[in-house]
């Protein structure tokens, strides 16, 4: 793993990192309390379709949990998106195309998300800042579609939110094969009148995990109205997961 850039701001310690996995190169953030010292719970952090590990919502839940309960947090660039693009994603629509053909056409896009993330979680548990503490997950979109099924493979994985997603599209078996493996608690998300995923497919989807300590939040809107409530509650759930 190589630190390439570093920032510190409120307390918060950010480091954009890269590191290669299978001839691929995995670009990151990674985010402490300043001047961290010994292990601390880590929370990954997957964004979703057409965005970056720079997304507003992503940086804000990661600095959360840094500030509010001193945790670290991370998150790594989906496929077609981010640092792995020559144009680091600014066309946002040519890459929702983009991994909208991935997903559709490359049966291998998803075990090779797994492997990135299992490999991200190796190097920073090596870290003295992280250790091999609990490690928490949390992916709404893509970041389920690509998330759920690292949930389900990576036992490290103590805690999930999940959501805005269903048993639908191109990798619908993979998930419904991944789901019952998904045995963490999870908070999983749901947005009623979401025009992406369809809420009954939703609920089949949330129906499938396997997790016995798991809850469905539905709030009216669209895809990508999820309400701020959901993020700060969101942080509480992880947190009461992973410091006890």
């Amino acid at each position: 793993m190589r630190f390439l850039e570093e920032t510190e701001s409120e307390s918060v310690f950010e480091r954009r990192f890269e590191h290669e996995h299978e001839g691929r190169l995995v670009p990151g953030l990674l985010w402490t309390p300043s001047g961290a010292r010994g292990p601390r719970p880590l929370v990954l952090i997957g964004h979703g379709a057409s965005g970056t590990k720079r997304e507003a919502y992503v940086v804000g839940l990661a600095r959360r949990v840094v500030r509010h309960r001193g945790f670290a947090a991370a998150a790594i660039d989906g496929p077609v998106h981010g640092h792995r693009r020559a144009d680091l994603g600014d066309d946002r629509a040519l890459t929702f195309l983009e991994f909208s053909q991935r997903w559709a056409g490359d049966d291998g896009m998803t075990d090779a998300m797994v492997g990135d993330w299992r490999a991200t979680l190796d190097h920073l548990q090596g870290l003295d800042e992280v250790g091999p503490g609990p490690t928490g997950y949390w992916g709404l979109s893509m970041g389920t579609i690509l998330g759920l099924p690292f949930v389900a493979a990576e036992p490290r994985i103590v805690v999930a939110v999940l959501g805005l997603m269903g048993l639908t599209g191109p990798t619908k078996a993979r998930v419904a094969a991944d789901a019952p493996n998904v045995v963490c608690p999870i908070l999983f998300l749901v947005q009623w009148d979401d025009e992406l995923f369809d809420k009954a497919t939703a609920f089949d989807l949330f129906g499938a995990l396997g997790a016995a300590d798991k809850r469905l939040h539905a709030n009216p809107g669209r895809h990508g109205a999820v309400p701020l409530e959901e993020f700060e509650f969101s942080e509480a759930f992880l947190a009461r997961h992973l410091a006890g």
